[in-house]
């Protein structure tokens, strides 16, 4: 007898689990990390910290608005570059070979403006943006149980055709935060294979918590320092004039 009640326990509680729904998860996790309202009141982030790859240790800044506007700088050796940077309309990096800046293809900016709308998070407000969830179901990853759910965002483009964007997130059963995410790499080299992040170190925030430990690509972020609603100049996302295109510029106007 001893022997079913303990089997009808875990069906119980096995059943409990499978219960929750996509909704009720998202729910709960805005819940535990400080309250859907108040990441709706969220204006921006600045985070700080040292990407570890290659045997580097790399310093970066990553500033992010609910504008959609988006920068990462790093710290090469010294040297200041800008990985990624995008103002709403334009998207540039620096090129590692000529160290200027240099505006990004007509698709990579789109695709980075149709993903810019998911601050502060892709959940954030989901069906408004048009993304679907899909609850399914429980697993174990490295020993933790976890909820996975499957979330699909607009379309991304792929040499000039529309891809379906889909990503799997798996939130920790016990407190319902992202613990890690699975994506399919849809274009360069590795396209095909799985690109997996893992997100840990919750820490709280003037009210809001955040992953501080981040993995993906076989590199790692520890973030030092998250500032809320920072002061930020808007120009610092914008694409600077590089001194050859100003004096080709001006000699067409002459």
């Amino acid at each position: 007898m001893k022997i079913f009640k303990t089997f009808f326990l875990l069906l119980f509680i096995c059943s409990g689990l499978n219960a929750q729904t996509a909704d009720e998860i998202i729910q709960s996790y805005f819940d535990n990390t400080g309250g859907y309202e108040n990441w709706g009141n969220l204006e921006g982030v600045k985070m700080t910290g040292v990407a570890k790859t290659q045997g580097m240790d790399i310093p970066v800044e990553i500033y992010q608005l609910e504008g959609g506007e988006q920068l990462i700088k790093i710290d090469v050796q010294g040297q200041q570059l800008t990985q990624l940077a995008f103002d709403g309309e334009t998207a540039w990096t620096t090129n590692f070979m000529t160290m200027k800046p240099e505006k990004s293809d007509s698709e990579t900016t789109e695709n980075i403006k149709r993903q810019s709308k998911d601050f502060p998070s892709p959940f954030y407000n989901y069906k408004e943006k048009g993304y679907e969830v899909e609850m399914m179901g429980t697993e174990t990853m490295e020993g933790t149980e976890v909820y996975k759910i499957k979330l699909t965002q607009q379309p991304v483009l792929v040499n000039g055709k529309e891809e379906p964007n889909v990503t799997y997130y798996f939130f920790d059963t016990e407190n319902n935060v992202i613990i890690a995410s699975e994506s399919e790499i849809k274009m360069g080299p590795m396209k095909g294979q799985t690109n997996k992040s893992t997100l840990s170190g919750y820490q709280e925030v003037d009210g809001l918590y955040f992953p501080f430990d981040l993995t993906m690509m076989g590199s790692s972020i520890s973030i030092e320092e998250i500032q809320l609603n920072p002061e930020i100049d808007d120009d610092m996302f914008e694409f600077p004039e590089v001194e050859d295109e100003k004096e080709a510029d001006d000699q067409n106007k002459n």
